[in-house]
């Protein structure tokens, strides 16, 4: 009908296992150097760096994931298995606190007592101007306001005022 191949749409071109293997492998080993590399990829302040970032490796990704599929099957499969990971470690990170953990890491502080914490803020390459940007957002002026900032194990900066 039409000169369309319909067992071309429907029947995976590679073996299922392999979609669900080469998925598998990626997902993992993706979160993971993604999870050692930036906290604040998760955060709602991403730079033009970490979205060229997340879009370049997803460019990279795309071949040693899917191959050469050709089948909406092939597709459908490695979305699936792909939504399946992220399902998995939701749970895990859910059911057992070493997974949580790795997955959503405690938080990190940055200001104590009034006092910016160098030392944290290169752990997550945070300048000083970008964690003054963060709590001008939240309606501080200066540091001196703040009892403790935290950067959240999603990326997010909070900040703790003294009482007032």
């Amino acid at each position: 009908m039409m000169g369309i191949n319909w067992p071309g749409i429907f029947v995976p071109s590679i073996p299922v296992l392999e979609i669900i293997i080469r998925g598998t492998l990626m997902y993992l080993v993706l979160f993971g150097l993604l999870r050692l590399a930036f906290r604040r990829i998760g955060s709602t302040s991403v730079g033009l760096a970490e979205i060229l970032m997340v879009a370049l490796v997803a460019a990279a990704a795309q071949n040693a994931m899917a191959r050469d599929h050709r089948s909406l099957a092939d597709g459908l499969l490695l979305i699936a298995t792909i939504v399946f990971w992220t399902y998995a470690l939701d749970w895990l990170g859910h059911r057992y606190p070493a997974v949580q953990q790795w997955y959503h890491p405690p938080p990190l502080l940055l200001i104590k007592n009034g006092r910016m914490l160098p030392h944290n803020m290169r752990k997550e390459l945070l300048t000083e101007d970008e964690l003054l940007t963060h709590l001008r957002r939240e309606g501080y002026t200066d540091v001196s306001e703040v009892k403790e900032a935290y950067m959240e194990g999603d990326g997010s900066i909070t900040a703790v005022p003294y009482k007032r």
